[in-house]
């Protein structure tokens, strides 16, 4: 039969192997967190000498960290219009895949997260798209072609102008329309962005334009495309 100081010395080693068990999974925890931010921090530091390379991805991703944030004196919150200029500039669905992986290696965090947070409902659908008018890759025999799909898009586009809010009083985003007249290549085209707008949301453009801007902005505007080429 055991005695009692036998019971508490197999206690005290199973008390001791259960501390030495949690104090290893603390160990190993924090090496790996420690590891994990490490890595991050090497990466978001190798990704951030490629910043200076104006027009790169990892360019774009900080200009758009910068846009979020529009730390000035001036302004509060989100430029959205330096938003949509870096994304008017990037040149393809797959450097724009390239500009979200960077934003990651940057600042671990999502961009299209953060376009979501940062944007109203009808800014976001603006700069997805002007994504989706892009094409797919740029080659070096690349020659820009307006297709059906980029006519969409400036309609959509144009929607995304007309259906925006401030602080839920309803608003036209006029720079966003210009941004999109001036896009347009000819007149020509703007009649098929004016067919495509009628296709998908069974209104006439040009109603919906002279509804959404003052009279003198809509002559403004429509300068624009009318000082384009004909074809």
């Amino acid at each position: 039969m055991k005695n009692s100081s036998a019971y508490e010395h197999d206690d005290f080693t199973l008390k001791e192997k259960l501390t030495y068990g949690i104090v290893g999974l603390v160990v190993l925890s924090g090496t790996f967190l420690l590891g994990r931010t490490v890595v991050r921090g090497a990466r978001s530091t190798t990704e951030q000498k490629k910043t200076y390379e104006d027009g790169n991805a990892a360019s774009f991703a900080q200009q758009l960290k910068m846009a979020f944030e529009n730390d000035n004196y001036f302004e509060w919150g989100t430029d959205e219009e330096a938003v949509r200029e870096v994304i008017r500039k990037v040149p393809s669905k797959d450097y724009f895949k390239q500009v979200i992986n960077s934003y990651q290696k940057l600042y671990a965090r999502s961009l299209m997260a953060d376009l979501k947070d940062e944007l109203a409902t009808s800014e976001y659908n603006e700069l997805l798209a002007i994504i989706a008018g892009k094409p797919d890759k740029i080659t070096g025999n690349y020659t820009p072609i307006v297709t059906s799909q980029q006519y969409l898009a400036w309609a959509k586009r144009l929607k995304a102008a007309f259906d925006i809010t401030y602080w839920f009083v309803p608003g036209t985003d006029e720079p966003a329309i210009k941004a999109v007249f001036m896009e347009i290549p000819t007149q020509a085209d703007f009649q098929k962005v004016a067919s495509a707008y009628l296709r998908e949301y069974g209104n006439e453009l040009m109603n919906d334009l002279k509804s959404e801007l003052e009279f003198w902005e809509i002559g403004s505007m429509m300068d624009i495309i009318n000082n384009k080429p004909k074809v």
